[in-house]
């Protein structure tokens, strides 16, 4: 491998079913298929490190490592791991540990986040929502990504948070047609919570979308958890 491709990203998207990665180059374009395994169940924080670090020795060489995670991350800390349970993941510090297994500097931010990343245009408020185990959020502002707000646990209406109303449970449950109808009124829903200039929606299941996307709504490619790695490191770190 050219040096001419440097510096090489190892990014990583991790999610409530499955651990992906692959390997960048400087312009952004994997340089290797992306891998994948089952996300490891009881999740613990020493299970999905012994898991990616297992996972990553079958791609090339990198310089430096971007970690997607499916919670609230603040200062490299997570503060919520809904899918693998909280208390044994409150205040874990992902990127500092898998660095140290893999001898690369790592950064980690939320999971929407580093789609957001790949895919936002930097004009105006874009809002970023993944549709997979549960439902991830990201927002930005003329390109800079705001302060982190979690709709998958906020009520959405009666019994039901953003996760029961359009998680994967319920679209196992109730089917394709009845879940678009949902995905269609929850979109409508955060229009009016934030009234976005855009709103990207990517995530495993965004792929069973049947419904046209108005114009400033667009479905993203699920790789794009893996190509926002390039960004990540042009972020100021917090």
């Amino acid at each position: 491998m050219s040096s001419s491709g440097s510096p090489y990203t190892l990014a990583i998207d991790i999610g409530g079913t499955g651990l992906k990665a692959s390997v960048l180059n400087g312009k952004g374009k994997m340089v290797a298929q992306p891998v994948r395994v089952d996300t490891p169940y009881p999740c613990t924080p020493k299970a999905m490190v012994d898991a990616l670090v297992k996972m990553v020795k079958a791609l090339p060489r990198f310089d430096r490592i971007s970690i997607g995670f499916p919670g609230v991350v603040r200062n490299d800390h997570i503060i919520t791991a809904a899918h693998y349970g909280i208390e044994k993941w409150k205040n874990f510090q992902l990127a500092k540990t898998l660095s140290k297994r893999l001898g690369k500097p790592a950064r980690i931010v939320n999971d929407a986040d580093m789609q957001g990343l790949a895919v936002m245009k930097g004009k105006g408020l874009e809002i970023v929502i993944t549709l997979g185990t549960g439902v991830g959020t990201a927002i930005f502002q003329d390109g800079e990504l705001m302060l982190k707000v979690e709709l998958s646990t906020h009520p959405y209406g009666g019994p039901d948070t953003y996760n029961t109303f359009i998680g994967h449970k319920t679209f196992l449950r109730i089917g394709k047609k009845a879940w678009n109808k949902r995905v269609r009124k929850a979109i409508d829903q955060i229009y009016l919570l934030f009234f976005y200039d855009k709103i990207y929606v990517g995530g495993g299941n965004a792929r069973h979308i049947t419904f046209k996307p108005d114009k400033n709504m667009r479905i993203i490619s699920n790789d794009a958890g893996i190509l926002g790695g390039i960004a990540l490191w042009r972020l100021k770190k917090s």
